[in-house]
């Protein structure tokens, strides 16, 4: 069964059509076979949030690039630039110190969510990793974009499983 906040954005709204009400059916049923029953919810809540954090964190800095006299803008320490890979590092630190010494068990979600953020975080630099110097907007740093791309990739397949997303594909056909 999914999680009762997540329902009301599954179920269409009256005005739809049986057909996309059956779908929508189907895509809950299969999500809880293929993700719940199966134990994968976690990993599932990892990849969510890095992507959602991964399309966050390139529209801010975007943003930033673009306008320079707007509320959003890099953070520095004595004129030092504070890049989010360093966010992301401390968050993976800490949710791994966390997950490790604590055990918690009701916060997996939680710290998936954070694990989630902080790989973006982390990866969406990658290309800081490899030349130790600012190439974000080079085209070195096209390296971060690879990255990223590909541990959608591993954690789409491998972690969750193709055949949750052949079925969904099959009932969306």
């Amino acid at each position: 069964q999914l999680p009762a906040a997540w329902r009301p954005c599954l179920h269409a709204d009256p005005g739809t059509t049986p057909r996309m009400d059956a779908m929508l059916d189907d895509i809950s049923r299969i999500y809880t076979r293929d993700i719940i029953d199966t134990g994968k919810q976690v990993h599932f809540v990892i990849l969510l949030s890095f992507l959602i954090a991964f399309i966050i964190v390139r529209v801010i800095t975007h943003r930033i690039r673009r306008s320079s006299g707007s509320h959003i803008h890099n953070i520095s320490a004595r004129g030092v630039h504070i890049h989010h890979l360093v966010w992301g590092i401390l968050l993976l630190l800490v949710t791994g110190y966390v997950a490790i010494a604590f055990d918690p068990a009701r916060g997996h979600k939680l710290l998936a969510i954070l694990y989630g953020i902080g790989t973006a975080l982390t990866l969406d630099e990658f290309a800081l990793w490899l030349d130790l110097r600012d190439v974000y907007w080079a085209k070195e740093g096209r390296t971060s974009i690879d990255a990223v791309v590909i541990t959608t990739v591993i954690l789409t397949m491998a972690v969750l499983g193709t055949q949750f997303w052949i079925d969904i594909a099959r009932h969306v056909a």
